[in-house]
């Protein structure tokens, strides 16, 4: 362990002088770029907010003070300055650091976060319960001008000003969410940092603060002096004044005196204040600056050249957003949608190819379903590609924009089930739960690269709305050729006289892992390729209902929840048959169980949870040493 990780800045950090404080966000930065180069992790967004986080650390106590930072992916360097540097070895790893905040793990972290724009509706909460409470604190949002991009975030900014909550909003403006910002609010930011109402008034304000006592009679009186000049910072029309704050800024994020004089002002101040701080996503790390979209979210890399340690390949999301290419160039009626993740869902290429008929809605994804609906009514068939976790958020605009009007929207939902390390607030494992209620929705699930573009194809061939569930991550494993798509109708892979896997997407090849491994312990064992979630195969040579007479165990397999799940839909559809009892195997539903999943590896978790081939196996004897079934 090194004299950084032994520190505890909470300590000194109130003592440090201006060039110590310099020092430590050199030590910082390179703590930062050394550690996450081992385990990966969000590095540009913590690298843009190291001075950001100093300050507040200075300027507020945050285990008294309570300091939510929106989506949670920035919060690193809080974590370092809390005494948490020596366990970054452990960083999103299974029983390890978290890559977000989270209130098990210390008293600073006040809030479970991982999704965007929930952080001012959460420090209103706060704030709110604090005064009822008659409790004296400071509660600060710390919000980046992405998540501004999100209606949520508007609804909290409302309420707080409409009500007049004390509390402290600090949007961190770098222009950028994972993709760069491409909205109108990113123009009102953009006019704001170019204020010249703001340059005429900065130093008059500076000179003004720095006058301010901490404690003494005149306190309030200054206070009220800073409003006033404060008010003369404002570009005329700013729509953070409009809803009720007091705003101050562009501030210089990457100068921590600055910032920690406003922040000692502002916490005199009564009512909801935004401050207004300027950054660089990438700070102190050419690679980072270059690239913050690849540097957002990055695997283990070479600190010298940046590179990925882990070998490429084709994604899914590449995959996907090959065919959305392609599909574009044969039919004028395609168009793409993305929520802030352009690159990371595939769509680059779509975007320059395809510009007038591509649509970066930022992170808005109950807009991007609606959007989308009102695309479809106008005769074009738009794709939308959101990541599982943060489609839950449109649940609504999905069922009664799309859904109940019948409407051909294509849902390409990435990162599906078991995503690995960013832990519960981004495991896609409830998709195929909300999905398959939707009445009229068709979900499909591919088990390669080649069957995902074939479902892409045949959903423009459905006059309704589609979902197609992808992982994330490497294709893996080619299947060969792929036999030709029917709504509903699976793809036998193997036949089996003992048991059948019904496998949903990526399982499939586990299932025929599985099935080896019991195949050579004497087991007959098929695999069935499920394909589509809804509607269910109920008849045909291989049908659920059929099922009885081809084997005596079935086995449902999904990366998905099981409440809910594909297995629900089958025991549902084989209990309200009611066929023979000779007809009916036995049904063993094997998915994720009903609990938010942790971070860690992805085949680790997959292990952890005996949902590996190994594990499978494994269980599908103990259920057939259960019913008295030898082999």
């Amino acid at each position: 362990m090194t004299d950084f990780e032994r520190t505890n800045f909470q300590e000194h950090i109130h003592k440090m002088n201006e060039r110590e404080l310099e020092l430590l966000t050199y030590d910082i930065r390179d703590f930062l770029i050394s550690s996450v180069a081992k385990t990966g992790g969000h590095l540009a967004s913590n690298l843009g907010v190291v001075e950001l986080t100093v300050a507040l650390h200075r300027a507020f106590d945050v285990c008294r003070d309570k300091i939510v930072w929106d989506v949670g992916h920035q919060a690193y360097v809080h974590k370092i300055l809390t005494g948490r540097a020596a366990d970054f070895a452990t960083l999103r790893s299974f029983g390890g650091l978290s890559g977000f905040p989270k209130t098990c793990e210390h008293a600073s972290d006040v809030y479970n976060s991982g999704h965007a724009s929930s952080s001012i509706s959460a420090a209103m909460g706060l704030a709110e319960s604090r005064t009822l409470r008659g409790e004296d604190f400071h509660v600060v949002s710390v919000i980046g001008d992405g998540a501004l991009t999100g209606g949520l975030a508007y609804e909290g900014l409302a309420n707080v000003g409409a009500r007049g909550t004390k509390m402290l909003v600090v949007l961190n403006d770098n222009e950028m969410s994972i993709s760069p910002n491409t909205s109108s609010v990113a123009a009102h930011l953009s006019r704001l940092r170019s204020s010249q109402a703001y340059q005429q008034a900065k130093q008059q304000i500076k000179e003004s603060m720095r006058r301010i006592p901490k404690v003494g009679k005149g306190a309030l009186r200054r206070a009220e002096r800073i409003k006033e000049l404060l008010r003369h910072a404002v570009v005329d029309g700013s729509v953070f004044e409009d809803l009720g704050f007091t705003y101050f800024g562009p501030v210089d994020g990457h100068d921590v005196r600055e910032m920690v004089e406003l922040f000692e002002a502002v916490k005199l101040l009564d009512g909801p204040v935004l401050v207004h701080v300027v950054t660089k996503k990438g700070k102190g790390y050419r690679n980072a600056e270059k690239n913050p979209d690849l540097f957002h979210g990055v695997g283990p890399f070479d600190p010298l050249t940046g590179k990925e340690l882990t070998e490429g390949g084709q994604t899914w999301s590449s995959v996907a957003g090959g065919t959305a290419c392609a599909l574009a160039e044969e039919d004028a009626r395609v168009c793409a949608i993305s929520a802030a993740m352009t690159d990371a869902v595939g769509l680059g290429p779509f975007a320059k190819r395809f510009p007038q008929r591509f649509y970066d809605v930022g992170i808005a994804e109950g807009h991007a379903a609606t959007f989308a609906a009102g695309l479809a009514l106008g005769g074009l068939r738009p794709f939308v590609f959101i990541y599982s976790t943060f489609l839950q958020r449109a649940y609504d605009e999905m069922l009664m924009d799309v859904c109940a009007q019948g409407l051909p929207v294509v849902f390409m939902i990435d990162r599906a089930g078991n995503v690995g390390r960013d832990g519960e607030t981004h495991h896609g494992v409830f998709d195929l739960s909300y999905l398959s209620s939707m009445p009229g929705m068709t979900v499909m699930a591919p088990k390669d690269g080649a069957e995902l573009s074939e479902m892409m194809r045949f959903a423009l061939t459905v006059e309704g709305p589609c979902a197609i569930r992808y992982p994330r991550g490497a294709v893996g494993m080619d299947f060969g050729q792929t036999s030709a798509l029917a709504t509903g109708r699976p793809e036998r892979l193997s036949g089996g006289t003992l048991v059948e896997i019904r496998a949903v997407g990526k399982m499939a090849a586990q299932a025929i892992e599985a099935a080896r491994i019991l195949e050579e312990a004497g087991v007959s064992c098929g695999v069935v390729n499920e394909r589509f979630v809804q509607p269910l195969c109920a008849d045909g040579a291989d049908g659920l209902l059929t099922a009885g007479a081809r084997c005596r165990l079935l086995v449902t397999l999904e990366d998905n929840v099981l409440a809910g799940g594909f297995g629900e839909a089958v025991a549902a559809l084989l209990a309200a048959a009611k066929p023979s009892s000779a007809a009916v195997p036995h049904l063993l539903c094997l998915g994720w169980p009903d609990a938010f999943l942790p971070q860690g590896d992805v085949e680790e978790l997959f292990s952890a949870y005996g949902l590996d081939a190994t594990g499978i196996a494994g269980r599908i004897a103990v259920r057939l040493s259960e019913l008295g079934y030898a082999g």
